[in-house]
């Protein structure tokens, strides 16, 4: 059996005179960009830059929906009514897909930010709300959710094609969610342990938890990101790790 991975990272989340991320540099080594849509990060001239590059490497569009939260980066929680969710994934997978129609451009998937992912991860109607407004901007994106969470199954029966998603740089709790960062461990910063990581979540189905046991997860597309420190070499040592392994990269 032939295995396949999609890489994704996050990019576009530089806005004024301010700059985040290496996205240059990853940009050659990911086959998914996802692309902050100006609530959480990103502005106008940022987001059709970042297209516009994503579409010169050949590699997918997504939009980063986040919360209206430039100041905490879309990682604070705020108490968010499922309608007003709605509302602003609309508004925002609507900006960026008219950014990549602008560009020759077409999006391909959307993935929730922050603290706006990892809520829907527990909060049933929020998930709902959320896949609601993709499907209804538009039913072919592809929906990338967190592997084994409430979200696979909500966004499947709303409509949408979903993929799993895994993570090279985050440690795993034993109910399948994220390790909160703001926990000193919630971050992977060896790129050899984030490579066994990666490679056991793809070949075996599995990844070792903080409290040291193994859950069950459906590795579609595994994210970077390029916001952390290091990340230029985590996606070069994972593409080269992965190619040792004849695992072929590519959009989900």
């Amino acid at each position: 059996m032939t295995l396949s991975i999609d890489l994704n990272c996050d990019m576009g989340e530089s806005f004024g005179a301010w700059e985040m991320g290496h996205d240059a540099d990853i940009l050659p080594y990911v086959t998914s960009a996802n692309i902050a849509c100006g609530f959480h990060a990103g502005d106008p001239t940022v987001m059709r830059k970042t297209v516009a590059a994503a579409i010169r490497h050949g590699v997918a569009l997504g939009a980063h929906p986040g919360l209206p939260d430039l100041a905490g980066f879309g990682r604070r929680n705020i108490d968010i009514s499922p309608e007003n969710a709605y509302d602003i994934v609309v508004v925002q997978v609507g900006a960026l897909a008219g950014v990549a129609a602008s560009q020759g451009g077409r999006l391909h998937h959307v993935k929730a930010h922050g603290a706006l992912y990892n809520m829907a991860t527990k909060n049933p109607d929020l998930a709902q709300a959320i896949a609601q407004a993709v499907y209804d901007v538009d039913p072919s994106l592809v929906f990338y959710a967190l592997a084994a969470s409430i979200q696979v199954g909500i966004a499947k029966k709303t409509g949408l094609t979903v993929a799993q998603e895994v993570f090279a740089d985050r440690t795993y709790q034993s109910d399948g969610s994220l390790t909160s960062r703001k926990q000193a461990n919630s971050m992977i910063v060896d790129p050899e342990i984030s490579i066994r990581q990666v490679l056991r979540m793809i070949t075996e189905g599995k990844v070792a938890t903080l409290q040291g046991e193994d859950i069950n997860v459906q590795a579609d597309t595994l994210c970077i990101h390029g916001d952390q420190p290091g990340a230029v070499v985590f996606a070069q040592a994972i593409r080269k790790a992965l190619g040792q392994k004849n695992i072929t990269v590519r959009k989900p």
